[in-house]
């Protein structure tokens, strides 16, 4: 339904964009995710047409729309700020799409109402956005965008300025919409927990450049760079390094922890040290040293409580910090205070090497 071939996009000496190709699917929730800076909302005024590529082309089903301005574009955008006429009560924001394509007035009408209702805002038809809730504009804004039933449905940061609760019920919301409606959605967001929580594939961008596409499963637990491992949600990142003579299953040394024994597909061919990538989920505390491989004595630094789950902060001998996430209870039934002692354990099954390394010879 997208598709972008070598676009880039510079403003004055910053390369906001460099040469990119991004194909999105028809009826895809496609997210965008990335830091400030990177690119991501360019990348987005570039599909919508508020933004025209210094090289490459953009192509909306099939067809190269690179020079059209947005209105001769079938996509529409909701923007951060919702950007709600004022002087306009909801029935008049919502049907103003409309009445720019001079559709009739009994089949604009009848859209409206229908898209009112299937955002929930029955009721407020007749109310100006000052007195809506941020939940409320939010939907009004949605509404807009879609009674027209664009192709593309463009999001810059749609959810950023609602509370942590409604944010998450609007995730919910958003993608049940999706669903319903058929049309490919672009997310932009910085939020990990929101790309990962709505899209269907997720574009991470950095410098303005794409460093991984993929799904939320494969962005998180196969991480394609060292950058894609720290960005996207926690991450334990250690320097390990292949200590085996090469003719066996690779044996590592982790940040002169522990050395462990990888299965052959884990550790890239003739590679002699990475940044490895251990989730903290991924990591086990023990009262006593486990009998396993893999053990790590530590120190207890920090225990925070966060409702499902603790994050517990811990230090090793030779001073190096790792992070561990535990169920909400988990820690019950053996001191774990603060400054004592206990065992880590660093399982072989859960080291991530970036797949960038398989490429990069014998060092990272």
């Amino acid at each position: 339904m997208v598709e972008l071939r070598g676009v880039s996009k510079s403003f004055g000496s910053i390369a906001a964009v460099t040469p990119t190709d991004l194909a999105v699917r028809a009826g895809e929730f496609m997210t965008l995710l990335g830091p400030s800076g990177c690119g991501k909302t360019t990348l987005l005024r570039l599909i919508s047409g508020f933004e025209q590529p210094d090289e490459g082309s953009v192509h909306l089903d099939g067809r190269d729309v690179t020079r059209l301005p947005p209105n001769r574009r079938d996509v529409n955008q909701v923007f951060q700020s919702y950007a709600l006429f004022p002087h306009m009560n909801v029935r008049e924001n919502v049907g103003f799409g409309l009445r720019m394509q001079r559709t009739a007035h009994s089949e604009a009408a009848a859209r409206v109402k229908e898209v009112i209702e299937l955002m929930g805002l029955g009721g407020c038809e007749d109310r100006r956005p000052e007195r809506l809730s941020g939940g409320q504009r939010q939907r009004v804004a949605l509404a807009r965008a879609i009674v027209t039933r664009p192709s593309v449905l463009l999001l810059d940061e749609p959810l950023s300025a609602l509370d942590a609760k409604l944010r998450e019920q609007m995730q919910a919301e958003l993608k049940g919409l999706q669903r319903r409606l058929g049309i490919t959605f672009i997310l932009v967001t910085h939020d990990q927990g929101e790309a990962l929580a709505m899209s269907d594939r997720i574009a991470v961008l950095n410098l303005g450049r794409i460093e991984q596409i993929g799904s939320p499963a494969e962005i998180y637990g196969s991480p394609a760079t060292d950058f894609v491992a720290g960005f996207v949600g926690e991450s334990n990142r250690l320097v390990a390094e292949r200590i085996d003579d090469g003719t066996g299953l690779p044996r590592v040394r982790v940040a002169d922890l522990v050395e462990i024994e990888l299965a052959a597909h884990q550790w890239p061919f003739g590679l002699s040290q990475a940044v490895i990538s251990v989730r903290p989920e991924r990591l086990r505390l023990a009262k006593e040293r486990p009998a396993e491989a893999g053990a790590i004595e530590i120190r207890i630094r920090e225990r925070t409580f966060h409702g499902a789950f603790e994050r517990v902060r811990m230090e090793s001998g030779s001073g190096v910090v790792l992070l561990a996430t535990v169920p909400s209870g988990a820690l019950e039934g053996f001191e774990c205070a603060v400054g004592t002692l206990a065992w880590c354990v660093l399982r072989p099954e859960s080291i991530t090497v970036p797949v960038s390394y398989a490429a990069a010879g014998p060092a990272p």
